[in-house]
């Protein structure tokens, strides 16, 4: 599949400098950022929520996890979900199952983006595959998606 169509589209519209990277198949944020040859916190991942019951993406480090109650206070609104598999496989129709790249825009949905990427020079991400992803500069990134920045990660919760 490589790069989702709309995506493409954006990039190749924007003038913004990328780089696609090919990698090995992949499947979690952090196996994705390995494959990238990407440090984990640089790694921008796409997690499919529901606010108040409209769908949108929050984008953290794949070395973090979305924390919902910091998304509810930065949203105004005790009703945010993390949607499951089967709630969202529709509503990125380019892209394979878990692999939409945290551009919430083009697929009619707000994205919020945890502060700590924000540092980062550049940021890489899914491209809408498992196999592909995109690096690019943080403030290309921002200027494209025009994100809502918050508070809104929290540390991977350990294994039991």
């Amino acid at each position: 599949m490589s790069v989702a169509n709309r995506l493409e589209r954006l990039l190749e519209e924007s003038g913004a400098a990328f780089e696609v990277i090919d990698h090995a198949l992949a499947f979690t944020a952090q196996e994705e950022a390995a494959a990238s040859h990407v440090p984990g916190r640089h790694w921008a991942k796409t997690v499919a929520v529901f606010v108040a019951g409209k769908p949108a993406i929050a984008v953290v480090p794949a070395t973090r996890r979305v924390d919902v109650d910091k998304l509810c206070r930065i949203t105004g609104t005790d009703d945010v979900q993390i949607a499951h598999e089967a709630e969202f496989q529709d509503l990125y129709p380019d892209c394979e199952l878990g692999a939409m790249p945290p551009f919430g825009e083009l697929y009619g949905q707000e994205t919020f983006v945890d502060e700590s990427l924000r540092e980062e020079e550049r940021i890489a991400f899914h491209a809408g595959d498992h196999r592909t992803a995109i690096e690019m500069s943080y403030g290309d990134y921002e200027r494209l998606c025009h994100p809502v920045p918050g508070d809104i990660a929290a540390p991977l919760r350990e294994a039991v």
